[in-house]
């Protein structure tokens, strides 16, 4: 069983995503450069903010994920928060808000937020968080099992809505935490069932035995 990784650095992350996504490539002299400093200042400045207004919060979503396993780069960060506590931080601007996700930003900095009044969500920034060392600072972190929740909960609403690219990546970061470090899942799906209803459950479970037995095909062969 691997053990978390070290020295992540979410401002590299996010500064290489958004350096290789021609979208944002320089159009009318604008300087690239001061613009891929400025990304490293904001995430510096972001989780210094959080600090001193003591937000709750727990990091979640691909980069999250990097603090595990190897993964792809996102321009995104991902935390869970209270909605109480975004209105202690008016230099983050709401662009779009639901019951349980809010999208903003800071400083041009995209920020994806969880709001802890979705119940499962609140159960992960409660239970299922740790201290992680990160380049920037030590920053609270879902566990492995805090991002199995996430995901498997995710799952049954991406399939609804046919967003099949991102039902990929999900189930992609399933696997690759389920067969990295071998957890339980009985008391993942326990929760779980206090989540979804019977049918999602079902699909989930189906889901995710699809996985196990891809993952003893790969370990068959790799032995």
């Amino acid at each position: 069983m691997k053990t978390a990784r070290s020295s992540t650095q979410i401002g590299q992350i996010v500064r290489n995503a958004v350096a290789f996504n021609p979208r944002n490539w320089p159009r009318d002299g604008h300087d690239f450069s001061s613009l891929m400093n400025d990304i490293l200042q904001a995430v510096g400045e972001l989780f210094a903010l959080l600090g001193e207004r003591k937000i709750s919060y727990v990091l979640v979503g691909p980069i999250a994920m990097l603090q595990y396993v190897e993964g792809r780069n996102t321009q995104d960060i991902d935390l869970i928060v209270a909605l109480s506590d975004l209105a202690k931080l008016p230099e983050i601007v709401i662009e779009t808000q639901d019951d349980s996700f809010a999208r903003a930003r800071f400083q041009g900095l995209q920020i994806d937020f969880l709001l802890s009044r979705n119940r499962l969500f609140d159960l992960v920034r409660k239970q299922y968080a740790t201290a992680q060392n990160f380049c920037e600072q030590k920053i609270v972190c879902a566990t492995v099992e805090g991002l199995l929740l996430l995901k498997l909960y995710a799952l049954p609403a991406l399939y609804r809505l046919g967003r099949f690219a991102r039902v990929g990546l999900y189930e992609n970061d399933i696997a690759t935490l389920m067969q990295s470090y071998k957890p339980d899942m009985t008391p993942i799906f326990d929760e779980l069932a206090n989540h979804l209803n019977p049918n999602d459950l079902r699909s989930v479970s189906e889901i995710t035995r699809e996985i196990e037995a891809r993952i003893a095909r790969f370990e068959r062969h790799d032995s």
